[in-house]
């Protein structure tokens, strides 16, 4: 085997991969999403820079902009529902409200993240914030909508995703602490077919 030195006393294989030193690329992209996430839901866009971004990521600045290019880019993600809203809405529909009920409380347990509970903080952001209410209307109130079918489909998917970020909102803002306490199967067994209801009444 053919070996290669290294530093005094110690030897390497030739050709072999160095210890694993850079961060995995899609676990990265993912902690600097959470991190606009968290902070979009607490500051104003105008006020949030990429350096605050980075920090609460834990990485640096540049691999912000390796990433996703610049602040606009970035948050233009952020403010997009399509890949949460597809996620939530992925059960058939007369099991939709236990499924969202779960998806929504074991994001916000297990990754701290709500699917749609920014929508909460459109006032914050100004023009960004039509941006916000524009993609919502879209990306998960029509395409519910178009789940359910039928002449007021649109008033029953606002009934539920209204149900649903109450809840999102008592859990994750209000953080009420015996709900919080709750099992997960719990909440969805109390909960879900409180949203079940405006889905299929």
């Amino acid at each position: 085997m053919n070996t290669v030195n290294t530093t005094p006393g110690t030897r390497a294989t030739a050709g072999a991969s160095p210890a694993p030193a850079r961060r995995d690329a899609e676990a990265t992209k993912a902690a600097i999403l959470r991190a606009a996430r968290h902070l979009l839901a607490r500051h104003a866009h105008a006020d949030i820079t990429l350096k605050a971004v980075a920090e609460r990521a834990g990485v640096s600045p540049p691999l912000v902009l390796k990433y996703f290019g610049n602040k606009d880019a970035l948050f233009a993600r952020v403010m997009s529902f399509e890949e949460d809203a597809a996620a939530l809405l992925d059960a058939p529909v007369e099991d939709l409200g236990r499924h969202m009920v779960r998806h929504v409380v074991v994001g916000q347990r297990e990754r701290g993240a709500d699917p749609v509970l920014r929508i909460a903080f459109a006032p914050l952001h100004g023009d960004h914030g039509d941006i916000l209410r524009a993609n919502f209307r879209t990306q998960v109130t029509e395409r519910l909508a178009a789940r359910l079918g039928g002449p007021d489909a649109r008033n029953r998917a606002e009934l539920a995703l209204a149900t649903l970020l109450g809840l999102g909102v008592m859990f994750g803002i209000a953080r009420g602490e015996a709900l919080r306490a709750m099992p997960v199967e719990e909440i969805v067994d109390r909960y879900g077919p409180t949203v079940q209801a405006q889905l299929t009444p």
